[in-house]
């Protein structure tokens, strides 16, 4: 019977029966889609980030960003610090040797440091041993040379070779290597050894026009009679700050140029050059304000140097690696694809 008069239930007693329903919680404080306050001053946020973004300008930026960290930019930047700074090592063993070969050959010079020494240290120990080690420098110049040169040529092609693979990771189409990207051992090390000394060839280039023009525009300044003139200064500074922009973008042209494993288009390498070498001036002015106040207390004049020069050396290759992924990610609808390179 039970049974029979479940079944023969009328419509009207189920309809009656409570119904479960599942309702979704939002978190608190969400605001909901029918909410006359919030949703539309989000959309007009929403709108005005997506247009903003939208822009070749910021959308250009918001690529290389994105290329310079999925592609490990941060770290590249820090492993180039290290090789950069570890290169230092065996410079200094080469300017101790040339200094020991200079003072070797001028026994007066050497004369007149060891009573430098003795007259500004007060301290008779130290004194000491910077004499002893003017002394070694000066008797075991030719080894300390020899030994310097081999691990500074060693140590500069590495210190080039990690440099080339960060800022060919940052060029190429994709993140992993392709098999034309694969050369033999003495290949790559040849590669690197000729892109070193062309790299210290742009370099001296770079510091030679700062250097002459700097001296050329002082000596045209002082024969005019101008150097009294106070309104003409700035633009005397201009002009300097003009020349050694203009040696920097020598500089990185070479490096985005020559470094690549493809050449890149024209316009993009002029422009990511052109906000390189701005970068790099930055950067050198900014050190050049912050490490005189590194120096005056008693920890900075004893890690002031080291932590400036592992500093510049870290801005350096994030600013290079950088404009390297800007210069990848450039589209230009008027500039055509270089052949052989899909479209990024």
């Amino acid at each position: 019977m039970t049974e029979e008069n479940d079944v023969k239930r009328p419509v009207q007693d189920l309809a009656l029966e409570p119904v479960i329903r599942v309702e979704t919680r939002q978190p608190a404080g969400a605001k909901t889609e029918t909410d006359p306050e919030a949703s539309p001053a989000l959309k007009r946020v929403a709108t005005t980030i997506e247009r903003i973004q939208q822009q070749p300008m910021v959308a250009h930026l918001l690529r290389a960003t994105e290329r310079f960290n999925d592609r490990l930019g941060n770290q590249f930047g820090a492993a180039i610090t290290y090789f950069s700074f570890l290169s230092m090592i065996p410079i200094l063993m080469v300017s101790f040797a040339a200094a020991g070969f200079v003072l070797a050959s001028h026994p007066t010079l050497l004369q007149d440091i060891f009573g430098k020494i003795l007259q500004n240290v007060s301290d008779p120990t130290l004194a000491g041993t910077l004499k002893n080690t003017i002394n070694t420098a000066v008797q075991q110049r030719t080894t300390v040379g020899l030994v310097g040169l081999a691990v500074a040529l060693y140590s500069g092609i590495n210190w080039m070779g990690n440099l080339r693979e960060a800022i060919r990771a940052q060029s190429r189409d994709v993140w992993e290597r392709t098999p034309q990207d694969q050369e033999k051992i003495w290949i790559k090390y040849l590669r690197d050894f000729i892109s070193l000394i062309g790299l210290l060839v742009a370099l001296i280039v770079t510091l030679s026009i700062t250097s002459v023009a700097g001296s050329a525009q002082q000596m045209i300044i002082s024969a005019l009679y101008l150097d009294n003139i106070e309104w003409l200064k700035p633009a005397w500074r201009l002009i300097g700050l003009a020349i050694s922009i203009f040696a920097n973008y020598l500089l990185f042209f070479w490096i985005f140029w020559r470094l690549p494993r493809h050449r890149p288009r024209r316009r993009a390498l002029i422009r990511g050059t052109f906000i390189a070498a701005i970068g790099f001036e930055v950067i050198k002015i900014v050190m050049t304000w912050t490490l005189p106040s590194l120096m005056t207390s008693p920890s900075g004049a004893a890690f002031g140097s080291v932590l400036g020069l592992m500093a510049f050396f870290y801005f350096f290759a994030r600013l290079t690696l950088f404009c390297a992924a800007w210069i990848a990610t450039a589209e230009y609808k008027d500039d055509p694809q270089m052949p052989g390179k899909t479209h990024r």
